[in-house]
């Protein structure tokens, strides 16, 4: 039932441990019999595998060590956590399984063309004891390789590798032993050579898994990607709508942690919220080719082919993250002329908005050379709380508008008339209901048109806000 209570990545450390300890467990045991084997026998192959399983011994406590230092959480110094132990712990067991093969190749050669070898006697123990061995180490490296591809630990999977050589290496030492064997019964003098040939086979066999071994560990040390995978990324990538580009894709694995840092270009005017949405959809593009990776996305605002003239002038706004509204462009005798509003915060003074509009012009004909003038509407934003009275009526004042709306055939009805009080100053709220197939231009003429009625009608009116609604939208 404690079972029950434990984190998932702790029982990851728990199970990552205790596969490791079991191996460092076998490997003693493996270890003793070969070295007191072999030297019993005189076997160069028996030797060089208790040699090999020394080695196999101390691999198996780096490994029992490192997994438990790589499931630790990142900390301030360790900011991609600890996983590169690992990658260091295996690099480590290349650099032994080399130095073993040295030895074996070396004693090897020594014994074939220079006849320094030992009287070899082959026996029954010796086979036991490798039969043993090949058995154990089958089910160590089934643990071990369950457990690495599970969890995709580097360090397991070398271990496990490990154990696998084992199993092929005690094999071929056992049929060398059994040729010696064979060559004393029927007086065949060159089988006595079986034993360091094969010892050799056992070098190569290591050799191979060294091999294999230090291209992981290397790449993993040196951040290389893995193969293939930049491609997928990009693919999943560019299949998220809204990514113009992507510019730069980084991989890199710690342990059995992928990071993964991807550079992609959006729409230049899109909204910060926007982007953080986009950022989402990429990062969930690429869990699709690493579902447990660190993403970091960075966005950067590019400019688009298919842009207008409003779209870059908006664009210049955003650059100083403001808006502006009620863009007109006019084309006079060829020169284009800009009229727009914006809004400023209201604590600015007149001077200082002054001086921010005249640079954001300036900008806005760098990016738009064809402009041959800009005029700017500044408007104040608020930033306060205004207090004021909801309850204002004015049953003249309303029967005024209604005659008002009487002159717009569009228009198919007024409601909800709200008057407001704020500053001693008097706000009109309204709602008119259109038909639903006139044109966002046409109703914005007609939203203005009626609202300059209203200023005209009524004077007293500070500002008018008029909401309009399609014939079918109409809930009333």
């Amino acid at each position: 039932m404690a079972a029950s209570y434990i984190s998932s990545p702790e029982s990851m450390r728990l199970e990552k441990r205790s596969v490791a300890r079991n191996s460092v467990l076998a490997a003693i045991a493996m270890t003793a019999l070969k070295i007191v084997l072999g030297f019993v026998t005189g076997s160069l192959g028996l030797i060089s595998e208790a040699a090999h399983s020394t080695l196999d011994l101390i691999a198996a406590i780096i490994t029992f060590f490192s997994v438990g230092v790589s499931d630790k959480p990142a900390d301030a110094d360790h900011q991609y956590g600890h996983g590169k132990v690992e990658n260091f712990s295996a690099f480590i067991e290349t650099g032994l399984l080399l130095v073993t093969c040295v030895w074996i190749v070396t004693e090897a050669i020594r014994r074939l063309f220079f006849h320094h070898h030992l009287v070899i006697e082959p026996s029954l123990m010796a086979f036991a004891v490798l039969f043993l061995s090949m058995i154990v180490d089958f089910w160590r490296s089934r643990a071990l390789g369950r457990t690495a591809l599970r969890y995709d630990s580097q360090a397991l999977e070398a271990d496990a590798l490990h154990f696998t050589t084992d199993i092929w290496s005690s094999g071929v030492v056992a049929v060398g032993l059994a040729l010696v064997w064979i060559g004393r019964r029927l007086e065949i003098s060159w089988l006595r050579f079986a034993d360091p040939i094969a010892a050799l086979a056992v070098a190569g066999v290591i050799m191979y898994v060294s091999s294999r071994l230090a291209r992981q560990t290397v790449d993993a040390l040196l951040d290389a990607a893995p193969r293939g995978v930049r491609g997928q990324i990009v693919r999943e990538v560019e299949s998220v709508p809204g990514i113009l580009d992507v510019d730069r894709v980084r991989v890199r694995r710690a342990g059995n942690r992928y990071f993964a840092e991807v550079q992609v270009a959006l729409n230049r005017n899109a909204t910060l919220q926007h982007s953080e949405h986009m950022s989402t959809s990429v990062t969930d593009a690429v869990h699709r080719v690493f579902p447990d990776a660190d993403v970091t996305i960075r966005a950067l605002p590019r400019a688009t082919g298919a842009e207008s003239i409003f779209d870059r002038i908006r664009a210049v706004a955003a650059r100083h993250n403001l808006s502006v509204h009620d863009v007109n462009v006019q084309d006079l005798n060829g020169k284009l002329h800009v009229e727009q509003h914006l809004e400023l915060d209201e604590r600015l003074s007149l001077k200082n908005a002054h001086d921010f509009v005249t640079v954001l012009e300036a900008e806005m004909r760098d990016e738009v050379p064809e402009f041959d003038s800009i005029l700017t509407h500044i408007e104040s934003d608020s930033a306060t709380i205004e207090p004021g009275d909801p309850t204002f009526r004015s049953t003249a004042l309303e029967h005024k508008l209604r005659k008002i709306v009487a002159e717009f055939p569009e228009i198919i009805d007024l409601h909800e008339v709200v008057l407001k009080r704020v500053r001693d100053r008097l706000y009109l709220s309204c709602h008119t209901t259109l038909p639903d197939d006139l044109s966002l231009s046409q109703v914005h003429d007609i939203s203005t048109a009626l609202e300059i009625r209203f200023k005209q009608a009524a004077p007293e009116l500070f500002k008018v806000l008029i909401h309009t609604e399609p014939q079918t939208d109409n809930r009333r």
